[in-house]
């Protein structure tokens, strides 16, 4: 039921768009610094450590015109590493190979469309307790 009650807030809030790699995006009302913290926050509020911090966009800028391109993909990107142990117990307790998806990322993006926040679309089944928990941080972070 707190499953079902948490998607349908993250829904009304702002609907999930699957898209290329089938990710679950939402949009997040504000600057991308105000949405690394409060995905920051998020993540740490549940008592999880974030493990890494890829700063991808500044790795896309800074290496444009070494790889020849001068497309700007993103004006900023982050993506947020982490691990639950009692979730990752959980999920490869059931299947040993869910080991393939950890560590857990929450990628926050800003490009002309506005700031997003978003997880991939982890597989149904076995994975299930990831895709809540990363619903449950995302929703903390937005704000819904």
């Amino acid at each position: 039921m707190k499953s079902f009650l948490l998607s349908a807030a993250i829904g009304l809030a702002s609907p999930a768009v699957l898209t290329a790699g089938d990710a679950f995006t939402y949009p997040f009302d504000g600057t991308f610094d105000d949405a690394t913290f409060a995905v920051e926050s998020a993540i740490v509020g549940q008592g999880l450590v974030i493990d890494y911090v890829s700063h991808v966009g500044e790795m896309l800028n800074r290496t444009g015109a070494d790889v020849g391109s001068d497309a700007m993909i993103f004006k900023n990107a982050d993506i947020f590493l982490f691990c639950s142990a009692v979730v990752s117990r959980q999920v490869m307790e059931k299947d040993p190979m869910n080991i393939t998806h950890c560590p857990y990322g929450i990628f926050v993006l800003e490009n002309d469309e506005g700031v997003i926040v978003g997880h991939k679309d982890y597989p149904d089944g076995t994975m299930q307790a990831v895709e809540d928990l990363m619903q449950q941080i995302v929703a903390e972070a937005i704000g819904s």
